[in-house]
């Protein structure tokens, strides 16, 4: 009867165990995980994400996370179907719950759903205390079975030897017994482990019945007995005598479960009377010859009664060593004193004890029968080595053996059992039988407290040959091999002739190879002294082989004792060869060269990253294996180079690892075994990545990141954040669908739940990584639709939010910031977002975003057509599109637009980056309030963010800045109470909106709203005011007016052309030329070559070159003819000349006469179409390439005896504008230039001379002096401007942002006016 006590004690001591150490604990879990069927996959992600929970809770200080972690992960398996895996994780939490009867039940039910896993790979110690004490009788009756299916194999031995079976002197062994089994006999014993292994099972689902009833009896009022087991074999019933009991063989153990093929004796050997046997033995030879001698006259002395011992001893080469029960501190000091002692001596040491003991040694062994207290049981000795077992493995076919010994026989090239011959299909070795190997460990301790004395057990070591646990089958000379190891060392050290101590290494090398360590010669090898003869080595030898086996041999001993790196560090220039000889291609020195733990100052000092570079792209196989493979120490290396805190020097070192195109092999690194080298990889991939974003395409195709994940749980803190930085960098990929992918891999691939580990992550990163950590975990759960709720979504944001606000650490909040610009989702080639470029295009800015794609490329996505290429652009452009949606609508409807509250105080912030961030960001979701639905959050976007950004608008100096804010207010002109918050500022923003109408579309729209239902003449909607007035009469007429970027040019009636510049509200002259010697009629720019043309009276032509300060006369075309009007393209220049017609004027000096038969008043030239209006009011149309002449309007006569010239012609945006006497009642009238249709005029009722267009107004010049302004879109006259001259309006331009109109009078008054 057992006790609830009892149980709770035994099942709370496992779980505490595995609670205390992570790896064991990982461990299960891993194996746990393994076992879950293909079919019930889907609930393996629920019970990753129960399993890092309760991680979280057992490594957290915290009681309230770890209390909210543990219920957390309880309602996840709760919820879940039961398997061993779900019932392991509860007994855990459960544990930490402090409820132990819960945990005892969900732990003991793993031992009923799976007893065979439960007792074997998940708690075996908990099997053997708790549940073994009940199954010795079923364990007896199995031993006994067994024992008669064998005794009918060892019926069959050899009777013609000279000794019986049944002596138990003399016995077989097994491998004997084994190998004459029958088929029937072999099949026997498989039929009773399998039935064996089945009525444990059952018999351990009954107990855990038992326990569960006893446990659930808290109150202690029932009694409960024992149910009675099953059994598979005709046994009445398992009731034993108490003498029955007390012979009971203790049970033998094998793959953790008991094995009742071996309970029979296996550690025999046979001998026949002349001491050979007739046939040879199963299998190879594990001892010389000469041990094999002393081993048959040993079988002899054992049945006979005047044993003499002494000869057997004679002869040096029979190594004798401990049996495998001997600790492995007493093999080394015994090794020690063996490789020491003269040879002589060694053997008259051997000598004495056996002559001295062998009467009382052989009547030690009368004492101690077969298979009694101090013989081994028979499981517990390898059949090939026939020693106690010290590491024992079980194969598939239920066989077990010392690992080192199977693990040679499979190296000999066999794939066989070496017992049963069956083929093995795996032939990797399993894990250790840790049950078996506890009950080896248990037996010794029992038996070695009854042994009379010490030096009687050393008398039994010394006297019985075994095979050495140091080398399994063939066993080595190790005195010689120690001798020659000693004159090695010698001529090492003091040898004055530089080969023999280069042959000295070259055989230590070669011990060091053969013995694998075995023998303890590192310290021998790690003195002084030692140490100091191979670098001796390393400063004179130049052979190569030399210097590699000194290198190798300095790492091992270096990477197994400290001391070692501390003699070599000892002296600088010892470090500085060792460095010099890797540089000079000694590619092995890395290892020795990272176990020396330089400064990062000292690697950077070094200058070694090239030759660090050439290991990593060698291949594994080219390099020496070592302790420590050479190409992990070169990345751990390099790693820390690029962990120097001089910028220029990792910016250098990571451009130097991008030109020797080592990254692949360094995308190779992140799948290594080492965990370490993994991170390390990832940290110099960073900085590749940082140096040219370009790389990351290159990394994101072939890096397996599951290993990195991996790694992830295992790292400090800082190691995770470089993950977590490494991994958001990759995903800033120029092609969303790429993007997504990857995010796809980082979500799903792994051990642990990604995201799950980064939100526990985030709850304690440093401030500064905060943004980093949400925005990936953002970005992973994102991958699916919004949901309504998610924890995830819902901490990332709260932790963005919390950083921008964190005005305590500003670099937290420029991350968060600029975290939140990436999350639009579109990059460049070398991953900078392209955020700030994608709203610039879409507020009418497409020269500056069409500048950055041809810089960086991104139209050129690869296909093998072009069609193929527009539809992937297309497909890339929906993808973005979606997830830009989507992004956005989870941030801006956070608690009701939170975040733009906090976007707004950023805005304030006096740090630049910050301000920019928080700008980009504010001006993206703004803008993407358009096209999501309004859930309120626009309300809360105009109250936090509209003031602010009708300040920027007007204050922005950049155009940039200017549209982009443009952009956001946009967003608010459909929305009513937005428009009307809009209108109360109109005065601030019309200025901004009229500078950026010819730029922007949105800027035009927005004006036309502004419009709509306003009173065309008010003057807070259009108003100009005088800026400035010069009196140029000395010089006659102003004739002509032009401007060119910040200059102003008038050309005047006496052949004078000034050239003026405007600052504030005075022009100021800055040149005056007169080299033409009459009027200067016409001024035209060309815009494209920087050049002015000046047509004048005087039959001339100059063209001149516009500088910054002045403009000089370049060249002088003579046009045969006076030039009374004046335009001009690229090739060719039209004038008006003296007579009829017009004439073109070639720049190479040809020319002719087109409309003769028309006397032209005015010109316009625009697209290879040159317009004429004439004197007799009529307009013509020219195409100069083919010569085509086209009427719009129909000449007439003169109306009450007065001539009605067209006075001026403009053409814009499609449109032609005319303007004569007002004597027809529409002095102005409006063509369409496709179909010359008239579609408006302008009824003033002043003589119109010059007029000038803008995008929005008609400025018309009037003799009287007057400039009336009409509005392009209702032709309705808006103001109307008085020069204050009595002068006709000869000339008016527009500067080229249409926001100052200069003009230009018959009294020579130059006057400029600004739109206010």
């Amino acid at each position: 009867m057992i006790t609830t006590s009892e149980i709770l004690r035994h099942t709370t001591a496992f779980i505490s165990n595995t609670l205390s150490q992570s790896e064991l604990r990982h461990r299960l879990f891993s194996t746990l995980r393994s076992k879950v069927a293909p079919s019930d996959q889907a609930t393996l992600k629920p019970l990753k994400l129960a399993a890092e929970s309760l991680e979280n809770a057992v490594s957290t200080s915290s009681p309230a996370i770890q209390s909210s972690s543990l219920r957390l992960a309880e309602r996840l398996l709760l919820s879940q179907p039961e398997n061993p895996f779900s019932t392991f994780l509860l007994s855990l939490i459960y544990s930490l719950l402090d409820q132990p009867i819960n945990a005892a039940l969900s732990l003991l039910h793993i031992f009923h759903s799976d007893p065979s896993l439960a007792r074997s790979e998940i708690a075996p110690d908990l099997f053997e205390e708790l549940f073994l004490v009940h199954l010795l009788p079923v364990l007896q009756w199995f031993t006994k079975r067994r024992t008669t299916i064998l005794s009918s194999s060892t019926s069959i031995s050899d009777h013609s030897n000279d000794f019986s079976i049944c002596d138990e002197s003399v016995v077989l062994p097994c491998t004997k017994s084994l190998s004459r089994m029958t088929e029937g006999q072999t099949s026997e014993l498989k039929d009773l482990e399998s039935n064996y292994e089945e009525v444990l099972d059952e018999n351990c689902r009954v107990l855990v019945k038992y326990f569960h009833e006893v446990l659930e009896n808290t109150d202690g009022n029932s009694l409960i007995n024992l149910p009675p087991l099953k059994n598979c074999g005709k046994v009445d019933n398992f009731q034993y005598s108490e003498e029955e009991k007390i012979k009971t063989e203790e049970p033998v153990w094998k793959n953790e479960r008991y094995n009742p093929i071996w309970a029979e004796g296996e550690r025999f050997v046979e001998f026949n009377s002349s001491g050979k046997s007739k046939s040879p033995p199963f299998y190879p030879q594990r001892v010389s010859p000469e041990v094999l001698t002393n081993w048959k006259s040993f079988g002899r002395l054992e049945v006979s009664p005047t044993p003499s011992l002494g000869s057997e001893v004679e002869s040096d080469k029979s190594a004798y060593s401990s049996s495998s029960s001997e600790s492995e501190a007493e093999i080394e000091e015994k090794n020690k004193r063996m490789a020491f002692v003269p040879r002589q001596n060694r053997i008259q040491k051997e000598k004495q004890p056996i002559s001295a003991e062998s009467s009382s040694l052989m009547a030690g062994f009368d004492n101690l029968p077969s298979g009694g207290k101090h013989t081994p049981p028979k499981d517990f000795v390898c059949p090939i080595t026939s020693n106690v077992f010290d590491d024992p493995v079980t194969l598939e076919t239920g066989q077990t053996y010392e690992r080192r010994a199977i693990q040679e026989w499979f190296d000999r090239g066999n794939s066989s059992c070496p017992i049963t011959r069956q083929k093995l299909h795996i032939n990797q070795l399993p894990k250790t039988n840790y049950v078996l190997k506890r009950l080896i460990a248990s037996w010794q301790e029992q038996s070695s407290s009854s042994v009379p004395s010490q030096e009687a057990e050393q008398i039994m070591k010394s006297t019985i040959p075994a095979t050495s646990p140091n080398s399994v089958i063939s066993q080595a000379n190790i005195d010689g091999t120690i001798s020659e190891l000693r004159h090695a060392i010698t001529n090492l050290c003091v040898s004055e002739v530089l080969k023999e101590s280069e042959m000295a290494v070259l055989q230590i090398e070669r011990f060091w190879q053969e013995v694998n360590m075995d023998v303890d010669i590192q310290t021998m090898l790690s003195r002084p002294q030692v140490i100091n003869g191979f670098v001796e080595i390393l400063f004179n030898s130049i052979d190569p082989r030399v210097l590699e086996a000194t290198v190798f041999l300095l790492s091992e001993m270096g990477f197994r004792d400290k001391d070692v790196i501390q003699t070599l560090t000892r002296v600088d220039t010892d470090v500085e060869c060792i460095v010099a000889l890797f540089k000079k291609g000694l590619m092995e020195a890395v290892v020795l060269i990272y176990l020396l733990r330089p400064s990062t100052v000292s690697l950077v000092e070094m200058d070694m990253v090239d030759t660090l570079l050439e290991v990593i792209k060698k291949k594994e196989e080219d390099l020496l294996k070592m302790c420590l493979k050479p190409k992990t120490a070169a990345v751990l290396l390099l790693g820390q180079i690029l962990g120097s805190r001089e910028e220029s020097f990792r910016s250098s070192t990571a451009n130097t690892v991008i030109s020797e195109k080592a990254s692949e092999s360094l995308i190779g690194s992140l799948k290594a075994e080492s965990a370490e080298e993994r991170i390390a990889a990832v940290g110099i991939l960073l900085r590749c990545m940082e140096e040219d974003g370009k790389c990351r395409h290159t990394i994101a195709d072939k890096a397996e990141l599951a290993p990195v994940l991996e790694s992830f749980m295992g790292a400090s803190d800082s190691e995770r954040f470089e993950i977590v930085y490494f991994l958001s960098e990759l995903v800033k990929l120029n092609r969303r669908s790429f993007n997504e992918q990857v995010l796809h891999i980082i979500k799903d691939e792994g051990a642990f739940n990604t995201m799950h580990s980064l939100l526990v992550f985030l709850q304690t990163a440093l401030p500064d990584q905060c943004p980093v950590v949400a925005g990936l975990l953002l970005q992973l759960d994102l991958l699916e639709e919004p949901r309504k709720m998610s924890i995830y979504r819902e901490e990332a944001i709260d932790t963005l939010i919390s950083c921008l606000r964190n005005t305590e650490f500003p670099a937290a909040q420029i991350a968060a910031a600029e975290t939140i610009v990436s999350l639009q989702g579109r990059f460049s080639a070398s991953g900078k977002p392209l955020t700030r470029a994608f709203l610039l295009k879409r507020a009418g800015l497409d020269k500056s975003f069409q500048t950055l794609m041809r810089m960086e490329q991104l139209s050129n996505i690869p296909g093998e057509f072009d069609e193929t290429a527009n539809w992937q652009q297309q497909e890339e452009e929906k993808a973005a599109h979606d997830w830009e949606r989507k992004m956005s609508f989870v941030l801006a409807s956070h608690e009701f637009g939170l975040l733009f509250e906090a976007l707004a105080e950023g805005l304030k912030s006096r740090y630049a980056d910050l301000c920019s961030a928080c700008f980009v960001s504010a001006t993206w979701l703004m803008h993407m309030l358009n096209v999501l639905p309004d859930t309120g959050i626009r309300g809360a976007a105009r109250a936090c963010l509209l003031k602010r950004y009708i300040s920027i608008f007007k204050s922005a100096k950049d155009i940039e800045d200017k549209a982009l804010s443009l952009l956001a207010l946009y967003s608010f002109i459909h929305d009513p109470e937005g428009l009307r918050d809009l209108t109360f500022s109109m005065k601030d923003i019309m200025k901004g909106l009229r500078e950026l109408k010819k730029s922007s579309p949105l800027a035009f729209e927005m004006l036309k709203v502004f419009s709509e239902g306003r009173d065309s003449s008010s003057q807070d909607f259009w108003s100009h005011k005088e800026l400035v007035q010069v009196d140029c009469s000395e010089n006659g007429e102003v004739l002509s007016i032009a401007c060119f970027k910040d200059k102003i040019f008038s050309g005047h009636s006496d052949g004078t052309i000034k050239v003026w510049t405007g600052r504030g509200s005075i022009l100021h002259l800055i040149q005056e030329v007169r080299e033409h010697t009459k009027a200067v009629t016409s001024l035209a720019i060309l815009q494209s070559g920087e050049r002015l043309y000046s047509g004048s009276l005087d039959k001339t032509t100059r063209v001149w070159s516009v500088n910054n300060e002045a403009i000089d006369c370049v060249q002088v075309h003579d046009m045969k003819d006076q030039v009374h009007k004046l335009v001009v393209s690229n090739s060719i220049s039209c004038y008006i000349p003296q007579g009829s017609g017009v004439k073109v004027h070639s720049w190479n000096g040809g020319s002719k006469l087109l409309n003769s038969s028309k006397y032209v008043k005015c010109l316009a030239l625009v697209s290879g179409r040159l317009y004429c209006g004439c004197h007799d009011n009529s307009i013509q149309e020219i195409d100069l390439a083919t010569g085509t002449l086209s009427t719009i309007q129909s000449g007439s006569r003169k109306l009450l005896g007065k001539a009605n010239p067209v006075n001026a012609l403009q053409v814009h945006n499609g449109l032609i504008y005319s303007a004569s006497s007002p004597l027809d009642g529409a002095p102005v009238k409006i063509w369409s230039a496709s179909n010359y249709s008239m579609i408006g005029s302008l009824p003033t009722m002043l003589d119109v001379r010059a007029i000038a267009i803008s995008a929005d107004l008609i400025y018309l010049g009037c003799k009287g002096g007057t400039v009336e302004i009409w509005g392009r879109e209702k032709n309705n006259r808006v103001e109307t401007l008085q020069t204050g001259t009595n002068g006709k309006v000869n000339c008016m331009v527009l500067d080229g942002n249409e926001e100052v109109l200069v003009i230009g009078t018959s009294d020579g008054q130059i006057q400029a006016w600004g739109l206010s």
